[in-house]
């Protein structure tokens, strides 16, 4: 398997359990069946993968306004926009439980990053090896001279 598609699949992964995780704890986002999480979860991370880098584009005053903290108001658009597509097999009641959702699901996203390791194995495969220092002539006493 290919490390994009790894990538992709764990990503995927993550966000579903994030968004259940976070349908449990807030009665305003609700599925019907887990077919359907799955499928919001696909069209949430299709949106994060094209419609949020636009978003953020955009709003990058706002963005270094608020320190990045505008990021959770995107993240909230992007859900709540998933459950206006989905209606009525995936719901999010209204744009505060959008609001409180997407940063439940930015922890739990974090948390799952963190314990299965996807954030070291990244950085892992961006570090090269060092080379070793050049090898310099030794020094023979016959270099420039400088006349003070």
């Amino acid at each position: 398997m290919s490390p994009k598609l790894k990538q992709f699949l764990q990503g995927w992964v993550f966000t579903t359990l994030s968004v259940l995780l976070t349908s449990y704890i807030l009665r305003g986002i609700q599925f019907e069946r887990p077919i359907h999480l799955i499928s919001a979860a696909l069209l949430l991370g299709i949106l994060n993968a094209f419609v949020r880098p636009v978003l953020m584009l955009f709003s990058l005053p706002l963005l270094l306004l608020t320190l990045g903290l505008f990021t959770f108001v995107i993240n909230a658009f992007l859900l709540y926009l998933v459950g206006q597509f989905m209606q009525p097999h995936f719901q999010v009641d209204s744009f505060a439980y959008a609001l409180a959702g997407a940063v439940l699901i930015s922890l739990f996203n974090l948390v799952f990053n963190i314990l299965f390791g996807t954030a070291r194995s990244r950085a892992q495969t961006a570090k090269t090896p060092k080379a070793p220092p050049p090898v310099e002539p030794p020094d023979t006493g016959s270099g420039p001279i400088i006349d003070v």
